[in-house]
Order: C-alpha cells, then sequence, then structure tokens
C-alpha cells in the first residue's frame, strides 16, 4: 500500500508542479539562448514532451523518453549553476524537479 500512496503522491506533486510551469512564462533572456552548449529552448521542450507522455501514460515511460528525460536532468546539473536570474532558477529548478520524478520509473 505504501508504492501506491508514493505513486499517488507523487503524481500530485508532478500535476501542482506541471500547472506551475504552465503558467509561467518563458524566462525572456534565455530565448535563443545557449549555456554550456545546452540550448535553453530545447531543454525545457525536451523535459516538457517527456512529462506529457508521463502523465498520459499513468506514470511510466518507455526506453527511449526515459533516455531523453534523463540527459536533461545532467544537462540541467550543468545549466542551474549558470543562472542568476531569480525567474530563470525558479523555472529550470521546477524543470529539475519534474524531470526528477518523472524519470523515477522503470521502462
Amino acid at each position: 500500500m505504501a508504492s501506491v500512496t508514493g505513486e499517488i503522491e507523487r503524481e500530485a506533486v508532478v500535476a501542482r508542479l506541471w500547472q506551475e510551469h504552465l503558467d509561467a512564462k518563458f524566462p525572456a533572456g534565455l530565448r535563443g539562448a545557449e549555456l554550456e552548449g545546452i540550448d535553453m529552448v530545447m531543454l525545457d521542450a525536451d523535459i516538457a514532451g517527456c512529462v506529457t507522455t508521463w502523465r498520459n501514460n499513468d506514470g511510466s515511460l518507455a526506453r527511449e523518453p526515459l533516455r531523453i528525460l534523463r540527459h536533461c536532468i545532467t544537462e540541467l546539473d550543468k545549466v542551474l549553476p549558470l543562472l542568476m536570474e531569480a525567474e530563470e532558477f525558479r523555472y529550470y529548478e521546477r524543470l529539475h524537479q519534474l524531470a526528477t520524478l518523472t524519470s523515477q520509473t522503470d521502462p
């Protein structure tokens, strides 16, 4: 029962974070920006696509989206320390939380 409760809680947290993400505006200073060779718009889009897939598939991901998501987490780990604007940091920190929560699944 604990694992079911944990899954329900994780889905609720993802749903809340996802809604916050949908309500947030993309940081204007990062449009067209690359940090450490990472396209910030594509990083956002890749994570959003994987989270949407996870939500549409009742909390599961196939191997390829899971691989993409884990790669995005690695990229986020590189760029988060470089974000000096609070709005930019919050935006990508939320994406990091979403990516981490949705990558904790078996393909």
